[in-house]
């Protein structure tokens, strides 16, 4: 199968799909299947990995409408069992970032979404599944069924993964044809053409992909609603026979507390309650937090935009401060919560850290060192931190969406069961109730706290059953 997408770690990462890309081919090879990973080439990908490339061969490709055609180039790298294909072009791909803006852009994926197929062809490669990834490679279905109907690749399956819905490849129907070379017939209400002169790149995937898939089973429902549905809802209610959710899992290779190079203490079930504590004390000092193991300590790792529910953290900060507890926040993002957050952290020396960068190692030793993890997300296709946060025996407080309702379990203090703190509606009143249930249940009721810690870090949330789903549908589609 040929996985097809815009970003994958190492390469190049801006978010979840660079950790999908990476992660679920990998288990896939591990799963005996032959798996292809076809990715642009941009200059940003550092010298290590280019240096080790392998030219695979080259050629021209007609695609716009004019008749224009462009240099392909297929450069090869090897790791792990899979095989990544970069996609070289000089035009398109020199910029230092993956993505610029739209008007750059949208060629850019017109261009790769074609290239990566005639590459398939061009090495007889020939998969039974295409799987490509948001609105950057939703084309791929269209060409498939149009222009590559009847070459050696036409027969195979496609899927269509949606990791965030509100970005989708909308721009002038007149260019966006002009840069495909796509049949007119595809530009129409019911694949291409959205508000009559526009052309929306995902919708037509919906349209023409086999499968569709998102990135958890409550997203999937989600999606279908005007609440979450970015205006695309209604074309997916269309197409929900052949929508589903699969929930994404974390990396053991990168993310396990037992084996984490960065940590200053590692850990696993067995020992979890009393190493955990030397990692919250390693933390403490760096951060320059007062040093006290009975604190409870919150963490936030997120990049700081509004879907992911700062402005509801913004509003009770203060309140949180109790003598008690120590927040700790980690991204950048929108500079309103940078500056905010880092008032904050002045008013409240030693009680309040923040972090405004981006850096890798300090996140795992917030996910090492805190007791709790704060996801109070607007909107969360599947979310990442809640599962790495478990997964190193934090407790996640959680908005119950999308990915985060459909992994944590919220607690139950008459049965003593669940794996984190929930609140539905999106109000700061009910983040602020989330905290404090969670900070009594730890303050006053600690074993049962410490219970909920080993279970969660004995919840399976690696790739491997992710994986099983993906390879199930797979194995569907072609029959």
């Amino acid at each position: 199968m040929a996985f097809i997408g815009s970003e994958c770690y190492p390469f190049v990462k801006t978010g979840g799909l660079g950790d999908v890309m990476y992660a679920l081919p990998k288990e896939l090879a591990k799963q005996n299947c032959d798996v292809k990973v076809i990715l642009p080439r941009y200059a940003c990908i550092p010298e290590k990995y280019q240096n080790k490339m392998v030219y695979r061969g080259s050629f021209d490709m007609n695609l716009c409408s004019d008749g224009r055609s462009f240099y392909v180039g297929i450069m090869e790298y090897v790791w792990d069992g899979v095989v990544y294909d970069f996609i070289d072009n000089q035009e398109f791909f020199t910029n230092g970032n993956p993505y610029t803006n739209l008007i750059d852009d949208i060629p850019k994926f017109c261009y790769f979404s074609k290239a990566a197929l005639a590459a398939l062809n061009y090495m007889d490669w020939e998969p039974d599944i295409i799987h490509c990834h948001d609105w950057q490679a939703a084309l791929v279905p269209v060409y498939l069924d149009t222009m590559f109907k009847d070459t050696p690749i036409g027969r195979a399956k496609t899927v269509l993964t949606i990791h965030n819905l509100r970005f989708q490849g909308v721009y002038d129907k007149k260019m966006i044809s002009y840069w495909t070379g796509l049949p007119d017939y595809v530009f129409n209400k019911d694949a291409l053409t959205v508000k009559w002169l526009d052309a929306n790149m995902l919708k037509g995937g919906l349209t023409y992909a086999d499968a569709i898939t998102t990135v958890s089973g409550t997203y999937a429902w989600e999606i279908q609603t005007p609440e979450y549905g970015e205006d695309l809802d209604a074309h997916l209610r269309y197409h929900s026979g052949k929508l589903r959710g699969i929930v994404n899992g974390i990396d053991y290779d990168i993310w396990n507390p037992a084996t984490d190079p960065r940590l200053a203490n590692n850990y696993d079930l067995g020992n979890v309650l009393t190493e955990k504590r030397k990692n919250k004390k390693a933390l403490q000092e760096e951060l320059g937090l007062e040093v006290d193991d009975g604190k409870f300590v919150i963490g936030l790792v997120s990049r700081l935009t509004n879907q992911k529910g700062l402005d509801l953290v913004n509003e009770i900060l203060p309140q949180l401060i109790d003598g008690n507890t120590q927040i700790v926040i980690l991204g950048t993002g929108d500079a309103q919560y940078e500056d905010s957050f880092r008032y904050y952290e002045n008013a409240y020396k030693g009680q309040v850290c923040s972090n405004i960068m981006y850096d890798e190692t300090r996140a795992h030793h917030i996910y090492a060192g805190a007791d709790a993890l704060l996801v109070p997300s607007r909107f969360e296709p599947c979310g990442l931190t809640q599962l790495i946060a478990m997964h190193y025996g934090d407790i996640p407080i959680v908005r119950e969406t999308g990915g985060l309702k459909d992994t944590v379990e919220p607690y139950n203090e008459f049965t003593n069961w669940g794996n984190g703190f929930t609140f539905d509606r999106y109000e700061s009143g009910l983040l602020l109730d989330a905290i404090n249930r969670a900070k009594t249940l730890y303050f006053t009721n600690r074993w049962c706290w410490d219970e909920m810690v080993q279970r969660n870090m004995d919840k399976d949330v690696s790739w491997e059953s992710s994986a099983r789903q993906y390879r199930d549908l797979y194995v569907d589609l072609t029959r």
